[in-house]
């Protein structure tokens, strides 16, 4: 098979791809490396470096797509934050790419297109665990930018036949997660400043949780939803741990002393109802946070700082 993944440079989409190459298929990767990093290429994927925002590379895209089995759809600008900042700059690159996507997908004549959704657009929801037929309230730009993504997956099934599965994920966790930026996940910003001996920076109270879904399986996800018989109506699926945990509880897994700031609008919590999931793609999570971090912990050198070796040894 042939499939196309764009955004494969990133966090998400180069696990992706690595798990389709390792399966035998044929992939070709959209990237402009804007979040994307060259050292996260697989060099059995073919790589394209394209502005999928911009129309004048509409042609192009459709060149690609051609003879493709499929698409996974994964390309964004995933900033809250900074989406509010720079609301215009941000509904280019995740609205406007992503109906370039589906009316390349249609002309093209691709069977199926894979959209990375975001449990974001529940806003401040209350009534947990969330599932998919309950309210949405996108409370930033990105969350309402990647809501209309799905509205757009399911009315190119309705209208132009192209088949569509939006996968809502939540805080996705795993390798490749990068620790730099200010906008990096939060258990990427405790090590970073536990690297640096610096006290970890907790927003607010740290009550607000998180349902930590690890990367190896949303890229899982994504491969069943594409192969998956009972879905391409633009059917909107959770992807999520079905547990959650709080940013203090993170806090503590890292371990080192921590300090609390401002915070900043996000949602309060989030957990996700997977039984659609586990009905639709037969998907259910693998990976436990708790057994993953001392791990990456070790991976990262975090282990071997003396300072705080012992403290946690002694469990002080």
């Amino acid at each position: 098979m042939k499939y196309i993944v764009t955004g494969g440079a990133g966090f998400i989409g180069s696990n992706l791809v690595d798990i389709l190459i390792e399966e035998g298929h044929q992939v070709d990767v959209i990237d402009n490396f804007s979040t994307g990093k060259k050292e996260n290429c697989n060099n059995k994927a073919k790589y394209f470096e394209l502005d999928i925002s911009d129309d004048s590379n509409f042609n192009q895209l459709k060149d690609i797509f051609s003879g493709s089995n499929g698409v996974f759809h994964l390309a964004a600008l995933p900033r809250v934050q900074e989406s509010i900042d720079n609301p215009i700059h941000f509904e280019k690159n995740n609205t406007l790419s992503t109906i370039n996507i589906l009316k390349a997908c249609s002309d093209s004549k691709v069977k199926r297109l894979v959209y990375s959704a975001s449990s974001s657009a529940y806003g401040n929801a209350i009534n947990l665990p969330l599932k998919e037929d309950g309210p949405v309230d996108p409370i930033s730009p990105y969350a309402m930018q990647k809501y209309y993504g799905e509205v757009a997956c399911r009315m190119f099934a309705n209208v132009y036949g192209l088949e569509t599965v939006s996968l809502r994920y939540f805080n996705v966790y795993g390798e490749r997660q990068s620790l730099e930026g200010a906008y990096a996940l939060v258990m990427c910003v405790f090590a970073r400043q536990r690297l640096n001996d610096q006290p970890l920076t907790i927003r607010g109270d740290g009550e607000q949780r998180r349902d930590f879904t690890h990367v190896k399986d949303i890229a899982r996800a994504n491969i069943l939803a594409m192969n998956s018989n009972k879905v391409g109506q633009g059917e909107v699926i959770n992807i999520g741990n079905g547990e959650n945990k709080s940013v203090n509880q993170i806090a503590k897994m890292i371990g080192g002393p921590t300090k609390h700031i401002e915070p900043v609008i996000e949602p309060r919590e989030t957990l996700a109802d997977n039984s659609k999931a586990k009905e639709l793609l037969g998907w259910s999570p693998s990976v436990i946070i708790e057994d993953w971090v001392p791990k990456y912990k070790e991976d990262l050198g975090i282990w071997c700082q003396r300072k705080y070796w012992l403290l946690e040894v002694l469990d002080l």
